[in-house]
Formats: structure tokens, sequence, C-alpha cells
């Protein structure tokens, strides 16, 4: 998973998958609502919502696809 990535941004994704493992065991919510509430949340980083926004935008499922 490079697509361009530097070093912070797959970090940054790697924990996006890594979270959405815990978020969805405990409120059962998709991929493209966890990403919405990842770009939402105030407290977020700006790597993670570069991120959450360009897997929205490119339509990435949580597999990578």
């Amino acid at each position: 998973m490079d697509k361009g990535y530097c070093d912070l941004h797959i970090e940054a994704y790697i924990n996006i998958l890594e979270k959405y493992k815990v978020w969805k065991e405990a409120v059962d919510i998709s991929w493209k609502d966890y990403l919405s509430e990842i770009i939402k949340n105030p407290l977020t980083g700006n790597w993670a919502k570069e991120v959450a926004e360009k897997l929205l935008k490119d339509g990435e499922s949580v597999n990578g696809t």
C-alpha cells in the first residue's frame, strides 16, 4: 500500500485500518461511515484526515480494493 503516500500517511493508513476493527466490533459501523467520522472528528490528525478523505474519494474498501 504505497499509492504515493509518504511514511507519515502510511502510518496513518495503518492506524486507520487497525482502529476500524475496534470500532466495527464496538458500534458495527460501515467502512464509509467510519472514514466520515474520522474526517469530522476535530481531534483527528491531519495525516489521518487526508488519508480518510482520499480513501472515501477513491471509493476504496477496507481491503484496499
